[in-house]
């Protein structure tokens, strides 16, 4: 019984392009390879070219998968820093109110002078609005203008008190506001029908 040896693809396709060379070709002084020379010269080349070759991808694909591990780990924790200080900035510029409102409580205990109160709250109200605008904050002016179900959640309807009123908004329940352009509070209405 004749034991069959396996022949690999490349010594297959070698195989094959030698059997179109003659005798005479190999009198005109080109050598042709054994079979045994082939299958150790060429193949064993390619194959560990192909090795070589096949480790360095494996080891690129290893440090691109682990460096884009660390990118989303780093990616998750500047995020969560970023959630948990984000509102650091309009807090600080607050501090000042909440000083001033502590200084007008002090003054609403030992003062009797009631305009004097009064105008001290007013200037706290003053400068929290000024602070809030300061950081992109804009009242939403609704009254006796068109309702818009984009921008306003009605409440309640009532009877026109004036005919130019009809399908306008009346009376403002809740104001509503705009951060840098985009609502981030509807305002509460009353509509005359």
């Amino acid at each position: 019984m004749e034991e069959k040896t396996k022949v690999s693809p490349d010594e297959e396709a070698l195989a094959e392009a030698l059997k179109g060379f003659t005798d005479n070709d190999a009198d005109a002084g080109e050598a042709i390879p054994s079979k045994t020379d082939v299958s150790n010269a060429e193949p064993e080349n390619g194959v560990e070219k192909l090795q070589s070759e096949l480790n360095e991808q494996k080891d690129k694909y290893i440090r691109l998968f682990a460096e884009f591990d660390n990118f989303k780990r780093r990616n998750a924790k500047e995020r969560m820093e970023l959630i948990q200080t984000a509102g650091k900035d309009v807090i600080s510029s607050l501090l000042d109110v909440l000083d001033d409102c502590d200084r007008a409580e002090k003054q609403l205990q030992t003062s009797e002078d009631l305009q004097q109160i009064k105008e001290g709250i007013q200037l706290v109200f003053g400068k929290l609005r000024n602070t809030l605008q300061a950081r992109g904050l804009k009242a939403m002016e609704s009254i006796e203008t068109d309702f818009d179900v984009e921008k306003h959640e009605a409440i309640t309807e009532i009877p026109a008190p004036q005919p130019h009123l009809v399908d306008k908004v009346v009376d403002e329940v809740q104001k509503g506001y705009y951060l840098n352009d985009k609502i981030i509070r509807f305002a509460k209405v009353v509509v005359g029908k």
